[in-house]
C-alpha cells in the first residue's frame, strides 16, 4: 500500500494545489534547442527524443535532433491515463482501493519484479508499476470506453483492440514524444475534463522527487521492440511535469531506445532531470 511520510503528504498537497491553479489557455508555442553534441557521451548508443514545454509562457525545449513525430507502445507511461481513467470511471474508488493477485488468473512471468508478486492499492500499482493490476482495471473499463476517453483526449492513436488488456504493452496503443508533452499540457491546464479529486490523486502518486522547492513527478515506461525478446533492445519513456511555485508547471517527456534494459533502467529519468536543470526548470547540481 502507498504510505507517505508526513512531509512527504504535505509536499504532495502543495504540489496538486498548486497544480490545480489556473493556467493561462493554450496559445502558439515557441520551441528552442538543447545542444545535442555536447551530451553524446552520456547519450552513448541510445537512442534519445526529448521536449519539454513550459505552461505559462509556451516555450518548449527540444533536444537537437529528436524525432518528436513517431510513435511508440507507451509502456507504463500510460499508467499516468489509466490511473486517472480508473478514478474517473469508478474502477477505483481512491489510490488506496485494494486487489487481491490471483496467480492462477494473472500468473507471474519470469520477469516480473517481487514487487508485482503480492496484493495492491491503486497507488502503489502505479508506484511499483505492477502490471497485472492495470491489466484488471482495463478489463473493467472496457475497450469502447478507453476508445472514447483516449480520442477525446487525442491521447497518440487512440487503439484500443476489443478485449485487450493489455493494449499500451506494444498491443496497438501508441504516442509519440510530442502527443505526450501535448497531453500532459491540456491535463494541467485543465481542458480535458478531469476531475480536482484525480488530478490530486495523480499528484500524490506520481511524485517522484523533489530538488530545492522544484517537485517532480512522473512515470517510466519500458518493453522490449521485439516481442518477447527481453534480452535485446529495449525501449522507454520517463513522462511527467514539474511544479515550481510561483513558476508555471513545466511538462515532459523521453524516449530512449537502448542495447538492452540496464541501459535504459536508470538512464530514462537520470537524464530527464539532467536535461531539466540544463534548461533552468531545476536547481543545477551542487558539489
Amino acid at each position: 500500500m502507498l504510505s507517505l511520510s508526513p512531509l512527504a503528504r504535505r509536499s504532495a498537497l502543495i504540489a496538486a494545489t498548486t497544480l490545480l491553479s489556473p493556467l493561462p489557455p493554450a496559445g502558439a508555442t515557441t520551441r528552442a534547442t538543447i545542444r545535442r553534441a555536447p551530451l553524446l557521451e552520456a547519450i552513448g548508443a541510445r537512442e534519445v527524443a526529448f521536449l519539454a514545454r513550459d505552461l505559462g509562457s509556451g516555450t518548449e525545449q527540444a533536444l537537437e535532433d529528436s524525432d518528436l513525430a513517431s510513435r511508440h507502445a507507451p509502456w507504463s507511461s500510460f499508467k499516468i491515463p489509466n490511473l486517472l481513467i480508473a478514478l474517473e470511471t469508478g474502477v477505483a474508488a481512491g489510490l488506496d482501493a485494494p486487489r487481491r493477485w490471483d496467480p492462477a488468473r494473472r500468473p507471474a512471468l519470469p520477469h516480473w519484479p517481487a514487487a508485482w508478486r503480492r496484493d495492491h492499492t491503486l497507488g502503489s500499482a502505479f508506484e511499483d508499476s505492477a502490471v497485472w493490476y492495470f491489466q484488471d482495471v482495463a478489463a473493467e473499463v472496457g475497450a469502447a470506453r478507453y476508445r472514447s476517453i483516449l480520442t477525446h483526449w487525442r491521447y497518440g492513436n487512440a487503439a484500443v483492440s476489443d478485449g485487450s488488456d493489455s493494449f499500451w504493452l506494444g498491443g496497438g496503443l501508441s504516442i509519440s514524444v510530442s502527443e505526450q508533452v501535448a497531453f500532459l499540457a491540456e491535463l494541467l491546464g485543465g481542458r480535458l475534463g478531469v476531475s480536482q479529486r484525480a488530478l490530486r490523486a495523480l499528484a500524490q502518486a506520481s511524485r517522484s522527487g523533489q530538488v530545492g522547492t522544484a517537485v517532480i513527478h512522473g512515470k517510466t515506461g519500458s518493453g522490449p521492440v521485439t516481442p518477447g525478446a527481453f534480452g535485446g533492445l529495449f525501449e522507454g519513456w520517463y513522462c511527467g511535469f514539474v511544479v515550481r511555485p510561483p513558476a508555471s508547471p513545466v511538462v515532459f517527456a523521453l524516449f530512449t531506445r537502448a542495447p538492452g534494459f540496464a541501459s535504459l533502467a536508470a538512464f530514462r529519468r537520470e537524464f530527464s532531470l539532467r536535461l531539466l536543470a540544463q534548461i533552468g526548470v531545476l536547481p543545477e547540481p551542487t558539489g
